[in-house]
C-alpha cells in the first residue's frame, strides 16, 4: 500500500496522520509528493490532494469549502481526519501489541477520544492557525517541526534531490518520534483503565477520609479526586522501595494545590530530623511541597496519616472558633 503526502516542509499534523496509518497498515511505502498523479494513485492520501473522503483513504483539509470540526467546534487538520476514522482501531491493536490486552470496542473508543482531546486536536490547531505552540518553543508541533531541515541543512545538500532524500528521512524519524507518544498515550491510558476497578477497592480508614492501596504504582489521582470526595491522604505501598507511601489528594488536575497539606513542620524533613518533628520513629521523608511523605512500616506511616488528619481536623477547629467568637468592645464611662 502506498501513503501519499506533500514534499517540502512537514509539520506535526502531516507526520502524526502518517504514523498512524503505519501503525495500521505496516510495510506501506510513503511517497512524499504534490504530483496529483502519484497522489491519485496512491491508497491513502494525507494532507494534500484537496478531498476528504475517507471510505477511499482522502485525508486533506485545504480545499475551499472544508468545514470539518469536532464537537467543540475545534477544526481538523490531517492529523484529526485520520484518528477521527482510525484512532479506535490504532489503541486497540497498541493496547494488544504492547501490553497484550484485548480492548472492547467502547474502550478502545473511549481511550481514543481522549487522546484526541489531550494530542491530536493541539496538532490540528497548530496547523490551521488556532493556537500557539507552548511557550518556550516545546510544543509537540513545535518538537516535530524541529526535525526539518534547517537553512544550513539545504544549502548542505547542494540538489533539490539530495536535500528531499535527506528531508524523507527526517520525516521517518519524526514518525518514530510520534509512535513513541502514542504508544506512551496508550500504555498510561490502558494502564489507568486497568487499574480503576483496584482503586474503588481499596480499603478506606478513618472514617472514610483515608484510603490504602497495596501498589503505590497505581494510577490512583483521577479516580479519587472525581469518585472520592471525602478522601484526604491516600497510604500506599512501595514495591521497589520497600517503604509506604503518605500521598495528599490534588484538588483538581490542573494545580499542586491538595485538598489537605502535610504538616508544615514535616516540609523537607528526612530521617532522624523528620522522627523527631512528628514522632514516628521510622518516619524516612516529607517532601519540601508536603504532598508526599514516607515512612518504613505500614504502623509508621498510619502514624503519620493520623497525625496529618488531627492537624486538619485543628486547622478547621480552629477557624470555625475564630469565626464564632464575639467581637469585644470596650464601653466608656
Amino acid at each position: 500500500m502506498i501513503i501519499a503526502t506533500h514534499s517540502g516542509k512537514f509539520h506535526a499534523d502531516d507526520i502524526w496522520a502518517v504514523m498512524v496509518l503505519d501503525q495500521l497498515f505496516p510495510g506501506c511505502e510513503l511517497v512524499r509528493t504534490r504530483d496529483p498523479e502519484r497522489i491519485a494513485a496512491a491508497d491513502f492520501a494525507v494532507d494534500v490532494g484537496g478531498v476528504w473522503e475517507p471510505k477511499t483513504g482522502r485525508f486533506d483539509h485545504h480545499q475551499k469549502g472544508f468545514a470539518g470540526a469536532r464537537q467543540s467546534g475545534v477544526l481538523y487538520a490531517s492529523a484529526g481526519l485520520v484518528w477521527r476514522e482510525h484512532g479506535a482501531r490504532c489503541v486497540a491493536l497498541l493496547a494488544q501489541k504492547h501490553m497484550n490486552q484485548a480492548l472492547s470496542d467502547k474502550d478502545a473508543q473511549d481511550i481514543a477520544y481522549a487522546i484526541d482531546s489531550d494530542v491530536v486536536q493541539y496538532l490540528d490547531m497548530s496547523d490551521t492557525g488556532t493556537a500557539r505552540n507552548a511557550p518556550g518553543g516545546y510544543g509537540l508541533s513545535a518538537v516535530v517541526s524541529g526535525f526539518n531541515l534547517t537553512w544550513l541543512d539545504e544549502q548542505y545538500a547542494g540538489s533539490m534531490a539530495v536535500a528531499e532524500e535527506l528531508r524523507q528521512r527526517r520525516f521517518l524519524r519524526g514518525m518514530e518520534f510520534m509512535a513513541d507518544v502514542l504508544v506512551n498515550q496508550v500504555r498510561y491510558r490502558v494502564g489507568s483503565m486497568l487499574a480503576a476497578s483496584q482503586v474503588r477497592q481499596g480499603r478506606r480508614l478513618e472514617g472514610g477520609r483515608l484510603l490504602l492501596l497495596e501498589n503505590a504504582v497505581l494510577p490512583w489521582s483521577s479516580i479519587v479526586r472525581k469518585e472520592m470526595p471525602s478522601v484526604l491522604f491516600v497510604v500506599s505501598y512501595s514495591i521497589t522501595e520497600n517503604r509506604y507511601m503518605l500521598h495528599t489528594v490534588p484538588a483538581t488536575a490542573e494545580t499542586f494545590e491538595a485538598r489537605c497539606d502535610l504538616p508544615a513542620a514535616w516540609a523537607g524533613l528526612q530521617g532522624a530530623e523528620l522522627a523527631a518533628a512528628c514522632g514516628v520513629a521510622d518516619a524516612v521523608f516529607c517532601h519540601n511541597g508536603r504532598f508526599i511523605a514516607a515512612a518504613l512500616s505500614f504502623d509508621g506511616a498510619m502514624q503519620m496519616a493520623r497525625l496529618a488528619l488531627a492537624e486538619a481536623d485543628a486547622g478547621k477547629n480552629a477557624k470555625g472558633t475564630d469565626a464564632a467568637a464575639p467581637s469585644s468592645s470596650v464601653n466608656a464611662s
